[in-house]
C-alpha cells in the first residue's frame, strides 16, 4: 500500500516538474519574439537651409561617428537622403559651410527623425559654418 503511494507522488511530481519545464519554455519562446520586435529602425534626414542670396557649399552628415561628405553642392537649401538607422542609435551630427553674401546672412541646419525635428543649429555672417546634434 505505501509502495502504490510513494508511485503516485513520483508521478505526481513528475508530471508537475515536466509541466514547469514545458511552462518555462514557452514563456522563453514569447520573450525571444518580443526582442527581436524590440529592434527599432528610426529614419534620420539631415536639412541645411540658407537666406537669400546664400550658397551651401559642403554638408558632412552622420550617425554613431560615421560621417559622409558632400562636396560641389550650391544653392540655397540641402536635405540629405534618408538613413535608416536600424537598432540602438547614439549619435547624430551635421555640419554645413556656406559663402553669405553680408554680416546679415544665415544658415541654419536641423536634425529630423522619423519625420519629427530633433535639432537644429542657426549661425549668420559671410564665412558661414552651422551645426547641431542630437543624442538619441
Amino acid at each position: 500500500m505505501k509502495k502504490l503511494k510513494l508511485n503516485k507522488v513520483f508521478k505526481g511530481l513528475f508530471v508537475a516538474v515536466i509541466t514547469v519545464m514545458i511552462l518555462n519554455f514557452v514563456e522563453s519562446c514569447r520573450k525571444d519574439d518580443d526582442t527581436s520586435e524590440e529592434i527599432k529602425t528610426q529614419k534620420i534626414v539631415f536639412k541645411a537651409e540658407a537666406s537669400s542670396g546664400v550658397n551651401i557649399t559642403k554638408a558632412v552628415y552622420g550617425i554613431d561617428g560615421n560621417p559622409i561628405t558632400v562636396s560641389g553642392l550650391n544653392g540655397t537649401t540641402w536635405t540629405s537622403p534618408e538613413i535608416n538607422a536600424e537598432g540602438v542609435v547614439y549619435n547624430s551630427n551635421v555640419v554645413v559651410n556656406a559663402t553669405g553674401v553680408d554680416a546679415t546672412s544665415t544658415l541654419k541646419v536641423q536634425i529630423w527623425v522619423d519625420g519629427q525635428l530633433k535639432a537644429e543649429g542657426v549661425s549668420s555672417g559671410q564665412n558661414l559654418m552651422t551645426s547641431t546634434s542630437y543624442t538619441f
